[in-house]
């Protein structure tokens, strides 16, 4: 049978890596959080794209600095792209355009002027900000690998929702695991919101009763955990459509979004499981996080060529208010190397 509960807790988020999944670890957070400073969002993104940004820097500051776009530094600007995981097919792009924009502005341009619009025009095509409709419940089904930061960003996604004045409502569907029940469960108590799980019985079922359960309360959204799984597991694959296919039993049109939650550190692996994950499931954005532990922040680019899918939200850090909206232009402006 299932339960539920509707429960009090605060908003302070995990401040360390052990602790991402798991907000019951971290009362020590609360404290330091709270001495510490308010930083913007972009002061945030900027250091948490840090090791991106010195990733690219070397090559990049050297060509900043020469102000001059010849063959050799369009080579370096190239090496300096794919190393950064912004992928073959988008270094060579973004390199043409870089030549085309040059040459129309002539040699008083400035390479990173040229380079970041560019990138931002690269981009752009991912920043579609999550709008919830007007459907009641808007179920959003949440996808990825095992440790992506799924069940974290179910937390921090619940907290922004919640910002915008909306209810929300949490469904277990890692029915595989106890501990993601339970840190599901954690995050429920921290944003005072319930969480719909069951002890026994599949993903599926758990999904039926959470949107039901929503519709006998009037909650505004529910957000469907999914257990973890490879994209080459074939039958859990199979089971991703199975769950989508209850989904839409249970609320006509839903899930009405479906977000894949991929980990930065896994590079350019992050684009095969894009492919993958929409294949199986139809997936209408993405949640990249952990780009503060990461030097990959690149792969955006690498998706945004290769295989488009709306960047929905970005993470840089542990905190509930460190998961934000993508925007191209504050992403392009932190990742890349300023040029003096």
């Amino acid at each position: 049978m299932p339960t539920s509960g509707v429960l009090a807790g605060t908003a302070d988020a995990p401040a360390t890596a052990g602790d991402r999944d798991d907000p019951a670890r971290a009362p020590a957070a609360t404290a330091s959080a709270a001495a510490a400073p308010a930083r913007s969002w972009k002061d945030r993104l900027k250091a948490g794209l840090g090791l991106s940004r010195v990733k690219l820097g070397t090559a990049l500051t050297s060509v900043f600095r020469r102000r001059k776009l010849d063959d050799e530094a369009l080579a370096d600007l190239e090496d300096a792209l794919i190393a950064g995981d912004v992928g073959v097919d988008a270094a060579q792009h973004l390199i043409a355009d870089l030549e085309s924009r040059w040459k129309r502005a002539g040699d008083d341009a400035n390479p990173r002027s040229e380079l970041a619009a560019a990138l931002v025009d690269l981009v752009a095509p991912l920043e579609r900000p999550l709008v919830i409709g007007a459907e009641r419940p808007f179920v959003i089904m949440l996808v990825g690998v095992n440790g992506a930061g799924k069940t974290t960003s179910i937390g921090k996604l619940a907290k922004w929702l919640q910002q915008q004045g909306l209810t929300v409502l949490l469904a277990a569907g890692d029915t595989f695991r106890a501990a993601a029940r339970e840190q599901l469960a954690a995050w429920g108590e921290r944003n005072g919101v319930a969480v719909i799980q069951q002890t026994s019985g599949d993903a599926a079922s758990v999904m039926f009763d959470a949107v039901n359960a929503a519709k006998a309360r009037s909650i505004d959204v529910v957000l469907a955990d999914t257990a973890g799984r490879l994209p080459t597991q074939g039958h859990l694959m199979e089971e991703l459509r199975k769950v989508k296919r209850v989904i839409g039993r249970a609320q006509e049109g839903a899930p009405h979004e479906v977000l894949l939650v991929v980990d930065a550190n896994t590079g350019q692996n992050a684009l095969a499981q894009v492919k993958a994950f929409d294949a199986a499931a139809g997936l209408t954005g993405l949640i990249v996080t952990k780009l503060d532990g990461s030097a990959k922040g690149g792969v955006v680019a690498a998706i945004a060529k290769q295989h488009p899918v709306p960047l929905k939200f970005i993470g840089v850090g542990e905190g509930l208010d460190d998961l934000q909206p993508f925007v191209a232009r504050d992403f392009v402006d932190a990742l890349l190397p300023a040029d003096n």
